[in-house]
């Protein structure tokens, strides 16, 4: 029986356990050098894949998606290829097999979640829409592409699995949920409060699905559609920044407080977006508890083949 059978017939999630993650001393300092390291290299990688196809390719908005498509593939590739020569194993966070169908699932979820913000924001009288307008969807599908992708694998792949392997799955939660809302606060338009409500709803809604699955594909599909669908299909501030062209627009109406709209941030700071968000972490992540996930695979043999 090959070890990718045996792993997955038995409870918990795959973190890493070998080579520079094996039991011993320190392992939890061994494992936060490591997530920094991690975490400094796919920074760049995510900067490069928002930064560069832009500039190559700016007046044509398929081929910027394309490109932006293509350097975080190429990420991809070099998070299996450092995973494997560090922990001597290929990544099950990054498994091909069920990625088009937890992709596709994360997809419909994530635009259906945003969707329902923003219907409850009309509803209750706090935002207003208008629209359909002719518009390009391509520096959204961009946008949706090299967030979903790379801030997942920075977020759940390496800040949440290796602060789990360090400290536990609720310290993990809690840590990787703040760091993700404190690092929005460089957003334009960001405040405590749009933190806060990022940490939550996201940070830990995230985390869910890929806590659930063990894999990141869900997760990227949640968030790359929560960002289109916000951004194109809406027209809302997408963590505080404007976006240039959507099908519809919508905004908070003239004298909607910011605390309960989300003021200038967008929707992701609103009181409904934070009751969705929480509600459906608590549910997924309580499924993953069920599951068996809250605790790591039980340790594999050290290996150092090639």
């Amino acid at each position: 029986m090959s070890h990718t059978e045996v792993s997955s017939s038995v409870a918990g999630l795959e973190i890493g356990s070998r080579r520079f993650l094996h039991p011993g001393p320190l392992r939890w300092l061994r494992s936060l050098g490591w997530a920094m390291l991690l975490f400094f290299v796919f920074g760049v990688v995510d900067a490069v894949g928002s930064a560069a196809p832009e500039t190559l390719f700016k007046d044509n908005g398929a081929l910027v998606a394309l490109a932006t498509l293509a350097i975080c593939g190429a990420g991809y590739g070099l998070y299996a290829g450092l995973v494997r020569l560090a922990e001597a194993r290929w990544p099950s966070e990054l498994v091909l097999r069920p990625a088009l169908a937890e992709l596709a699932i994360g997809l419909v979820i994530g635009a259906a979640m945003l969707s329902a913000v923003v219907g409850v924001l009309v509803v209750s009288g706090l935002y207003e829409v208008t629209g359909p307008r002719a518009s390009s969807p391509w520096e959204m599908i961009s946008v949706g592409i090299v967030s979903g992708s790379m801030e997942e694998l920075i977020f759940r792949a390496i800040v949440l699995r290796l602060l789990m392997r360090a400290f536990g799955a609720w310290p993990a939660l809690a840590l990787s949920a703040a760091l993700f809302g404190a690092l929005h606060l460089s957003n334009p338009n960001a405040t405590p409060t749009a933190a806060i409500a990022i940490a939550i709803e996201a940070g830990l809604m995230l985390a869910a699905f890929y806590m659930l699955t063990g894999r990141i594909w869900m997760s990227v599909g949640v968030h790359a559609a929560w960002n289109f669908a916000q951004g194109w299909i809406w027209g809302a501030r997408v963590s505080g920044i404007e976006v240039k062209q959507s099908l519809y627009l919508s905004q908070p109406k003239a004298g909607a407080p910011d605390w309960l709209s989300g003021g200038a941030f967008g929707p992701e700071a609103s009181v409904p977006a934070m009751v969705i968000g929480t509600g459906v972490a608590v549910v997924v992540l309580y499924w993953a508890w069920k599951r068996g996930n809250f605790k790591a695979a039980p340790d594999a043999p050290r290996i150092e083949a090639a």
